[in-house]
């Protein structure tokens, strides 16, 4: 039985990075023997187990065979005669399929560690394409990659753009596009995750609704610019996809427009992701025009922004729109959110006890404060447009 540190973990330690979780892999054992050492299995397809005192993860070593269409269909083979190089030969990226003795060598029989001095992605073996997760992980990784000067070898585009090509995304369910897509906009350089797909002509297949051509110029770069304004003010993935798709939806184009609800109404994203997608794509023109409204238009779009119920919701549209805008436009300031913070504040903090009165009918109440609030945004709107 011999123990080894395997994939990211050895990756990251040779790039100087933190190591966060680390995996283990196991040659030359059973599960009979891993659990009367203690490990408890937690693996159903494939025998994985958890250190009985780190917790930590400790696989058998495998091998996989392509069974079917998907990123399910393997048939997975774990027994002590598998050894370290072919379970690692499964893996997806060369610098992925490293792994690290438990007396400090490294094992690298695909050439990883030469791959992570020329920051090339490069795919381990062609049993790569019978994965089609791999589209998006590599896609990852060059967006995770990207600032230390990684990008996807040309030989590995070559197989992404042939399984993009043969439809494989459509077999990946959406919630396993959805975590792809949300540990990509969590990386420094999210918009290269995009351009992968773009390139890959692969956004249609990802993104049901938003076909490639809605990535078409200028809305792809007006997209990208936003994105990356957003990164360093706001690591939130709902935000940076929002802003990416707000970006597209920037220029009145009814067809992008439709595209981008559709996107937020597929199944796989979150329903605080779709909720402010949808906000973003409805709202982010009033947003925009803010200090244009008149105490009608205003009022009735500081309702449904409800800062006040929903107020972190409401400071995150905000952001949105200002990256949204500061793009478009080449500027950085957005008064617009100081203005509608400004005004919703003032209109929740209203003493409604002044307007009530004795009343007690409940129609006859609310068209009192309604009244009431437009009054006073009537004179806040004056106010802004007095001298001094």
């Amino acid at each position: 039985m011999e123990v080894y540190l395997v994939g990211g973990a050895v990756r990251d330690e040779l790039l100087g990075l933190p190591v966060g979780e680390r995996d283990w892999v196991v040659v030359g054992s059973s599960p009979g023997e891993m659990l009367r050492l203690g490990y408890r299995q937690v693996g159903r397809d494939f025998p994985v187990f958890l250190h009985p005192d780190t917790g930590e993860e400790y696989a058998l070593a495998r091998t996989e065979r392509k069974q079917g269409r998907g990123y399910r269909g393997f048939e997975v083979h774990a027994s002590p005669e598998v050894s370290l190089q072919e379970d690692l030969k499964r893996r997806d990226l060369t610098i992925n399929a490293m792994a690290k003795s438990l007396s400090g060598e490294v094992i690298d029989p695909y050439g990883g560690q030469r791959d992570l001095g020329a920051g090339h992605l490069r795919h381990v073996s062609a049993t790569f394409v019978e994965d089609p997760l791999r589209i998006l992980r590599a896609a990852r990784f060059a967006a995770r990659f990207s600032a230390l000067g990684f990008r996807i070898a040309d030989e590995t585009m070559r197989l992404l753009r042939d399984m993009v090509g043969a439809g494989e995304l459509e077999d990946v369910p959406r919630e396993r596009i959805w975590e792809e897509t949300r540990r990509a906009l969590a990386t420094p350089s999210p918009g290269v995750f995009f351009d992968v797909l773009h390139r890959l002509n692969a956004t249609g297949q990802v993104y049901s609704g938003m076909a490639d051509v809605l990535f078409s110029e200028p809305a792809r770069r007006l997209a990208q610019a936003a994105l990356a304004s957003i990164v360093p003010l706001d690591d939130e993935p709902c935000v940076r996809f929002a802003v990416l798709v707000g970006g597209l939806c920037f220029h009145r184009d009814e067809s992008v427009t439709r595209g981008a609800l559709e996107v937020a109404l597929q199944p796989g994203i979150p329903g605080q992701c779709r909720e402010l997608l949808e906000l973003t794509v409805n709202f982010q023109h009033a947003c925009h025009g803010a200090l244009e409204l008149d105490a009608a238009a205003l009022l009735k779009l500081l309702h449904r922004l409800d800062g006040k119920r929903r107020p972190e919701r409401f400071a995150r549209l905000l952001r949105i729109c200002s990256a949204v805008y500061a793009a478009a436009k080449g500027q950085d300031e957005y008064p617009q959110a100081d203005w509608l913070r400004n005004t919703s504040g003032r209109i929740e903090a209203l003493d409604t006890r002044r307007y009530i009165g004795n009343l007690t009918d409940g129609q006859e109440v609310a068209d009192r404060l309604e009244q009431a609030r437009l009054q006073l945004l009537e004179e806040m709107i004056g106010e802004r447009g007095s001298p001094g």
